[in-house]
């Protein structure tokens, strides 16, 4: 049995004036993304500068004004990152950088160094505040942590009146969440009154739910109530940034913005340290689903995925909202007629608004689309390609082929439009399956040698084919079938090629399914690489085919 006697309830504010509860969300917040920094410290490996640099020029498409780039004093590759946007001129006049520092001289000074040249930037600092970090970690009083908030102020503060571009200061009290509320208010006034703010000189005041420790209308009522006490309301931009320790970080966020705050810190897909941190998209998609504009770009959820999921290297969960593969797909047939018949009932009455059962809000609108009317056109992402492929003709493509078929629909769609089921199964047939020239695989004899002792090979084959209309044959040994054709085909062909991957599968279930393989090839002279696809129900057959298609297409 769990030993539950060990935990004890987080104490919480006694706020019974609370209004929060009574509000709804009427606009977007100022968002802030925290990718580069906090998200990127959370990686198993974290992204080179050339993958920052992508990602940060990803987030200004998307409409973020303010971008946290990295801690610049703690790492030189965060410093270098920095300097190459700021040394190229990749930061937009609208766009403000974030660097975070600890409240400590030799930081403060690295910081400053790194973001010479820039026109605007936000310095963040923070120090831990909480009771229990206080106790076990610092052993320091809270006058004492207080006074650390203060010497990071007037550290900043210094070097910001020597500066030649606009500097912002951000506060945030770490550990909030297991602060005392009024500790943690009077230590933001101390940080307030050494910056001096006022409303022309605001102060970002950032308070994190470092760690979610209890439910979210907990923190909104701690939010709301920090707002009310601060001396000079309008001296701040009162920020948040919530994780997702408890599975609630949205849920957190949204009632923090009924409490007042005016700024988001989060991440795409909610990536960050434990269970991460408050997934924007999440928060912004919910906005938008209540006819709120988001102000931010958020129309191609599948080229998000992308960018994110080769740059961040960890995929998507299909149940993710708005943006897993699974979310707007239904498998019960009851789901399935209640949808069709709402998308009916909208094309018959025209509706103003979007209302559909089981669906929230129109997939297309997001770029995502569903079974019954899946749709593919010039915007559309791999994976809807991908998934077309998959749903209705049983082809699972690898995932490092779906870029490479896309693009050959892309080019269609660019042409005509919308492209149907069928125009797609039509151009994978012409592009891989009936690829058959100028080299058409007929046949193929193995003889396998297990059990033999054999000082190399395993396996011997002899395949038939045509060159150019011309019979011609070759014999092989190798590991197995797959790499004795390979080693036939570079020496009947003169050609230097390298199998990168393999993979088949089924096309249908019962004795008589055909298989689907799939060859990953590699022209070794050129580095050029494609993918071949051969179909058989003989499963050696359907690979050699594949190994042929993908020949033929390298150097046909």
């Amino acid at each position: 049995m769990l030993n539950y006697k060990r935990y004890r309830r987080n104490p919480v504010i006694d706020y019974p004036e609370r209004e929060w509860p009574n509000r709804q969300i009427e606009k977007a917040p100022v968002w802030c993304s925290v990718d580069l920094r906090d998200g990127n410290q959370a990686l198993i490996d974290p992204m080179v500068v050339s993958e920052k640099v992508e990602l940060f020029n990803y987030m200004v498409k998307m409409g973020f004004k303010e971008i946290e780039v990295g801690f610049p004093a703690a790492s030189q590759i965060e410093y270098d990152f920095l300097r190459e946007l700021i040394d190229r001129k990749l930061i937009p006049d609208d766009v403000c950088v974030q660097v975070l520092t600890q409240c400590r001289e030799e930081l403060v000074d690295r910081t400053f160094e790194s973001i010479q040249g820039c026109k605007k930037a936000i310095v963040h600092i923070y120090n831990s505040t909480s009771e229990l970090q206080r106790r076990v970690v610092f052993h320091k009083s809270k006058e004492e942590i207080k006074q650390i908030a203060i010497e990071g102020t007037r550290m900043v503060k210094e070097r910001a009146a020597r500066f030649d571009g606009e500097i912002i200061l951000e506060y945030s009290p770490e550990s909030f969440t297991g602060t005392e509320p009024e500790y943690a208010l009077e230590v933001c006034e101390a940080v307030l009154k050494e910056w001096g703010a006022s409303k022309d000189r605001k102060v970002i005041i950032n308070l994190p739910s470092t760690v979610e420790m209890t439910t979210p209308n907990a923190y909104a009522d701690l939010i709301e109530w920090e707002g009310k006490h601060f001396s000079d309301r309008d001296s701040i931009i009162l920020s948040v940034h919530p994780h997702n320790d408890r599975g609630t970080g949205v849920a957190a966020t949204e009632l923090a913005l009924l409490a007042g705050a005016d700024r988001v810190e989060g991440t795409l897909f909610g990536n960050g340290e434990r269970t991460g941190n408050v997934d924007i998209l999440t928060v912004a998609y919910n906005m938008f689903s209540q006819g709120i504009n988001p102000e931010l770009e958020l129309s191609h959820i599948n080229e998000i995925i992308e960018i994110y999921e080769r740059l961040v290297k960890m995929p998507v969960h299909p149940r993710h909202p708005y943006a897993g593969k699974l979310v707007f797909t239904a498998f019960s047939g009851s789901h399935q007629d209640a949808i069709n018949k709402g998308v009916q009932a909208m094309k018959e009455n025209h509706p103003d608004y979007w209302e559909v059962p089981y669906l929230p809000i129109d997939p297309a609108d997001i770029g995502r689309e569903y079974e019954p009317i899946v749709r593919i056109n010039s915007q559309s992402g791999k994976g809807g390609v991908a998934f077309v492929m998959d749903t209705y003709f049983g082809y699972k493509l690898p995932k490092a082929m779906h870029k490479e078929f896309s693009n050959v629909i892309q080019a269609i769609s660019e042409k005509q439009g919308e492209v149907s089921p069928e125009q797609i199964m039509d151009a994978f047939s012409a592009e891989y399956l009936d690829r058959k020239e100028p080299w058409h695989f007929k046949k193929i004899h193995v003889q396998d040698f297990e059990g033999e002792r054999r000082e190399e090979f395993d396996t011997a084959i002899e395949v038939l084919y045509t060159d150019h209309g011309a019979d011609r044959s070759f014999k092989a040994e190798g590991n197995g079938p797959i790499d004795a054709v390979k080693r036939g085909l570079i020496q009947a062909l003169g050609i230097n090629i390298r199998i990168l991957d393999y993979e088949e599968h089924a096309l249908t279930a019962g004795s008589d399914s055909k298989a689907a393989a799939y060859i990953h090839l590699l022209n070794v002279e050129t580095g050029d690489v494609t993918y071949g696809v051969g179909v058989s129900s003989n499963i050696t057959r359907a690979s050699v085919r594949a190994i042929f298609s993908a020949v033929n297409r390298l150097f046909g």
